[in-house]
């Protein structure tokens, strides 16, 4: 018949939801404590065995085995000790004798603190060691407490904490309910292991799916991308691995019911499914589902896009305050910017009428580049012509050999004599002398007397009319000639014929 000590063991160990040994060690332990308290044991090191068959205690004296022994109570030599254990080592610690194990009040109150202690280091332990590696799990909890700070809920055994990070911004809790969450974190702290839990994390929409559709679960559907802000929408990129498998009707189901399930258990989120596609342009217009999209234009450098709708779904496209458009990018890690057909139109006819203006400057801007290339092209050609003839000039000159019976000329500076004035009182005693004109074959002849001006018609000596059709021109000698004047006859200036004396102009002759 068993001991009460051992029906009361097996009893604790199953309302604590421990191992039968776990348990045992944790009262042995606590036995040791408080038999160390004892009087007649104190300072000494006790050991203490539970037979689970009857429930028998065993109380002895440990000592530890030494080559020389300096304290009798807690160590033995080795001869000693192998007398007691005929295998018995240095370093070990043997058994040496039973004692009396008459506990009192103060061993009681020792011995059921240590025993709660480590029953607690044990749930934990246990605790820990179970929900280790099951991070990233979805698990059924219920509400317990809700804190300020924090909503505790009921995690198996286990508490778990789930924080306000953690929690979607549209959600109210009550205690007693139950929800599905995420496992996000399970980490040591003092006070034992600290699970979170989160209600916001990606990953449970994703594990929400997989429960929901098997498809999903067994692989031939994959889910691609998730955006999600949490309570409010999210949008989940699926593709059909498998041909012939309907990848946005698999995930909806038949009149919408997984679709469903999974929006109630995420309190009325609304969910989008979208087809994934690998061409960036087709993602991004599915992606901004429901509204149809025109066309895309893309830029790979800057990873950004324009995407036309139609003028009358704009603000469908945008969403509230931007959420279909800000859930789009985060699904297609595009930076997408939503423009109506009517505004992009506006924008094409104002670019095409801006470049007539851009190609003017940009030929503004060509001409002086022109120019300055002209000016250096002929520098250059200015400063090789100067190398040239720098080059020619130092080269040496040939002097050319003299012809022989010619004799160099040589010019001689030509020497200005002083000229008198003559008076004109001599001048008019001075006789006049015909000229002597070079005939062209070298021949000097004299010239013949110039007659009297009164000896020539009027019309030959006389100037023109100075009327506009004459000009008033003076008539020269070959004008004379042709009148039948005499060859000789030399015109004087203003009137006057003759060098010497006579007529109104012979004062002017001399001052000429």
């Amino acid at each position: 018949m068993k001991s009460d000590f051992i029906i009361a063991l097996t009893q604790l160990a199953a309302e604590r939801n421990l191992p039968r040994e776990i348990v045992l060690e944790a009262i042995e332990a606590a036995l040791s404590s408080a038999y160390r308290r004892d009087s007649i044991a104190a300072g000494q090191n006790i050991s203490v065995t539970l037979d689970p068959g009857d429930g028998g205690v065993s109380v002895y004296l440990v000592k530890t085995v030494v080559e020389e022994v300096e304290d009798s109570e807690i160590e033995i030599s080795v001869a000693d000790a192998r007398e007691i254990k005929p295998d018995a080592e240095l370093g070990e610690e043997v058994p040496t004798e039973n004692l009396e194990h008459i506990g009192g009040r103060i061993a009681a109150q020792t011995a059921k603190q240590v025993v709660i202690q480590r029953l607690r280091e044990a749930e934990r332990e246990i605790v820990f060691k179970e929900f280790a590696d099951k991070e990233g799990e979805v698990f059924t909890v219920t509400v317990q407490k809700i804190e300020p700070k924090q909503v505790v809920v009921e995690l198996g055994r286990a508490e778990a904490i789930l924080p306000p990070s953690e929690q979607a911004a549209f959600e109210r809790y009550r205690v007693g309910q139950r929800m599905k969450v995420l496992l996000q974190t399970v980490r040591q702290s003092v006070k034992g292991p600290e699970i979170i839990v989160s209600r916001t994390d990606q990953v449970l929409l994703r594990r929400l799916f997989e429960m929901e559709v098997p498809e999903i679960y067994n692989g031939s559907v994959e889910i691609k991308d998730i955006a999600r802000e949490a309570g409010s929408r999210s949008k989940v990129a699926v593709f059909a691995i498998q041909d012939g498998v309907d990848a946005v009707g698999s995930c909806v189901g038949l009149r919408g019911i997984r679709i469903q399930n999974i929006v109630n258990e995420l309190h009325g989120e609304k969910i989008d499914v979208v087809q994934w596609q690998k061409e960036s342009g087709q993602y991004i217009a599915r992606a901004l589902g429901p509204s149809s999209v025109m066309r895309v234009e893309m830029n790979e450098a800057t990873k950004s896009a324009i995407a036309v709708v139609p003028d009358h779904q704009l603000s469908l496209a945008i969403g509230k305050e931007g959420q279909n458009a800000r859930l789009a990018a985060k699904l297609t890690g595009w930076r997408v910017d939503i423009k109506s057909n009517v505004e992009m139109d506006a924008i094409d006819a104002a670019a095409e009428a801006a470049k007539p203006k851009v190609a003017k400057k940009k030929a503004k801007v060509a001409e002086p580049v022109a120019a300055t290339d002209a000016a250096i092209a002929e520098a250059e050609e200015v400063v090789a012509a100067v190398a040239e003839a720098t080059e020619a000039m130092e080269a040496p000159v040939l002097e050319e050999a003299p012809v022989a019976g010619l004799a160099p000329e040589v010019a001689e500076p030509a020497v200005e004599e002083p000229v008198e004035e003559v008076p004109e009182e001599v001048l008019e005693e001075i006789p006049f002398e015909p000229v002597l004109a070079e005939s062209p074959g070298g021949v000097a002849a004299a010239a013949e007397p110039s007659a009297s001006i009164d000896d020539l018609p009027a019309e030959v000596w006389s100037v023109r009319g100075g009327g506009a059709q004459d000009g008033g021109v003076i008539r020269f000698r070959e004008d004379i000639q042709e009148l039948g004047g005499p060859p000789g006859v030399r015109r004087g200036g203003g009137g006057g014929g003759k060098r010497r004396g006579g007529g109104g102009g012979s004062k002017a002759a001399k001052k000429r």
